[in-house]
């Protein structure tokens, strides 16, 4: 077994004393990523429109050697995400939004808040944090896509072109960073325990003509070969993972935690 150089730094050191933004921080996978990286010792920015959930998280990180700073904005305010983002190391694009609904009964106005949120707050959250990574030469963009990146569900126009679209702006900031020291991926999840897939049961019920308690069996896990929910601190590891110096030549590409889903 070839040993690994000593010169290769401990996994957290690529992380510790870097500056990070997550967005959709106050609950869920935001949440958990947050409080991971500031685990590693970086230095968050928690960025989410609710207030208080964001306060709670402050006060979940208290004793971690990282710190965490709250940032209450809305990402349909394009031109502050941008200006928030710079000084940024690591830029973990989190936040989304669902709506289930027929293509035919899809609000407008709803689809393109789902796609501003999703795919151009994210662009503009880029344009904010790269120079700064490509003028320190080392930079970390994780996005969390979906296994709806990879694969289309029923009822939910919006949120599949956004993380198809997703997908793609994270290969271009792959290839455009490279040069500068900079990596972008996604990790995919399947469903996740957050509160983005608990708002969701009573629409894939009506949507499915199927009651509430049958829908994570029978529609959300359907094509799953694990029958369970991701945990949102497993998406969070495998962001830490991304974020270190044993990713440094993991870019362009999709860790795919989905339960089996996208074997089918």
């Amino acid at each position: 077994m070839t040993e690994i150089s000593a010169g290769v730094p401990d996994h957290a050191a690529g992380i510790d004393g870097r500056t990070a933004l997550v967005t959709g921080a106050a609950s869920g996978i935001g949440a958990a990523c947050a409080l991971r990286l500031a685990a590693a010792g970086a230095r968050v920015r928690a960025l989410d429109r609710d207030a208080a959930g964001l306060a709670a998280l402050r006060e979940k990180a208290g004793r971690l050697p990282g710190t965490v700073e709250e940032v209450v904005l809305d990402l349909t305010d394009l031109d502050a995400a941008e200006e928030t983002a710079a000084g940024t190391d690591i830029l973990v694009n989190n936040a989304g939004l669902q709506l289930v609904r027929p293509i035919t009964d899809f609000p407008p106005e709803d689809f393109h808040t789902v796609l501003t949120v999703m795919l151009e707050a994210p662009f503009r959250l880029l344009r904010g944090a790269l120079p700064h990574m490509y003028a320190r030469g080392w930079g970390r963009v994780v996005n969390i896509s979906s296994v709806h990146g990879l694969r289309a569900s029923a009822f939910k126009s919006a949120y599949v072109t956004a993380k198809h679209g997703l997908e793609g702006l994270s290969k271009v900031a792959a290839l455009e960073g490279a040069p500068h020291g900079v990596t972008s991926n996604c990790v995919s999840p399947g469903y996740v325990r957050t509160p983005l897939v608990e708002k969701q049961l009573a629409d894939q019920a009506a949507a499915h003509g199927v009651p509430v308690a049958e829908v994570v069996g029978t529609v959300l896990l359907a094509d799953s070969a694990v029958k369970r929910l991701v945990e949102p601190e497993e998406v969070a590891e495998a962001v830490a993972y991304l974020c270190g110096p044993y990713a440094a030549s993991v870019t362009g590409t999709t860790l795919t935690m989905d339960g089996g889903w996208s074997a089918h």
